[in-house]
């Protein structure tokens, strides 16, 4: 089942952001802590929001379904999570969803969560008139690639993503010669 996170969601999905870094060969790059992520999704002007996918089967696998129930059960374990923000499209002219993080547990992986958190985001993207679902996935992760690309997905291989990041964005921002208004 797929709910919309609460407040009362943080440490699960802290632990989760944890196991993605981990699996993406990355955890020493987290550093930002629970009440950052409480700060972002539920503070006075939220700018990312996230679901989770719940399992109410004792923890076989399964989901006993599509995963795509919106309705008000959802009390069962937290397995995984779908973390994304607007973004817009000066072509189209809307805006869209950017999915920042999406991951399920991998011992639940199979079990129609993933499929259904990116659905939850599809329906969201019809039901608002958004026109892009955008995402990126490290390229060594062909198990993901192989999921999204089932999906109808495709990759867009004419962009490549740059990140100013620490000192570089830093001495960018103290930059003395930018122009101000």
């Amino acid at each position: 089942m797929i709910r919309t996170a609460t407040p009362d969601d943080i440490p699960v999905l802290y632990a989760l952001v944890r196991e993605l870094a981990d699996y993406e060969k990355a955890l020493d790059e987290v550093v930002a802590s629970e009440e950052q992520l409480r700060e972002a999704l539920f503070g006075e002007r939220p700018a990312a929001y996230a679901h989770v996918a719940t399992a109410d089967d004792g923890g076989d696998g399964g989901d006993g379904g599509d995963g795509g129930d919106r309705g008000d059960r959802g009390d069962g374990e937290v397995v995984g999570f779908a973390l994304w923000f607007l973004n817009f499209s000066t072509w189209r002219g809307v805006h869209g969803i950017y999915l920042e993080d999406l991951y399920v547990r991998p011992e639940r992986r199979g079990g129609g969560h993933g499929r259904a958190l990116l659905a939850e985001l599809a329906r969201i993207c019809v039901e608002r008139g958004y026109e892009r679902l955008e995402w990126s996935v490290l390229d060594w992760n062909a198990p993901s690639i192989a999921f999204y690309e089932s999906l109808g997905a495709r990759p867009q291989d004419e962009w490549t993503t740059y990140r100013l990041t620490d000192g570089a964005l830093a001495r960018l921002g103290a930059a003395e010669d930018t122009p101000r208004s």
